[in-house]
């Protein structure tokens, strides 16, 4: 079993950035894919970006964050990070981090994960 933990949310102006981190516990991480979602108050679950295991072999965006969000991972330290530049109060949203056991998987359904974090907060003020 895969322990996830997000963190780095919190309140930021639009037009600022924000890091959020995954941390993982377990000695396999390096080995999955992972990926972001992203939940406002009243609507679906939602993709926002994941990355293969190596990083380098596949990266997959949704439109309303390509140019402005970047993923990028460190197996060393266990940890994927969520790059967030340029917010609008539309990002708004719990944030999420998922882990795939099929390492090249990138795919924007949530099913297609099988360890979930608990979640932190973005709130992007307008």
């Amino acid at each position: 079993q895969e322990q996830l933990v997000e963190s780095g949310g919190g309140l930021v102006q639009a037009g600022g950035s924000l890091r959020l981190s995954c941390a993982a516990s377990g000695p396999s991480f390096s080995n999955y894919a992972v990926g972001w979602f992203r939940q406002a108050p009243g609507k679906e679950r939602e993709f926002v970006t994941a990355i293969s295991w190596s990083g380098g072999s596949a990266v997959n965006y949704a439109d309303s964050v390509k140019g402005r969000f970047t993923i990028s991972r460190d197996n060393a330290k266990n940890t994927v990070y969520l790059q967030m530049n340029s917010l609008k109060p539309e990002d708004t949203a719990v944030y999420y981090c998922a882990a795939a056991i099929d390492r090249d998987h990138v795919g924007t359904k949530a099913h297609g994960y099988d360890y979930w974090g608990q979640g932190t907060q973005v709130t992007v003020s307008s």
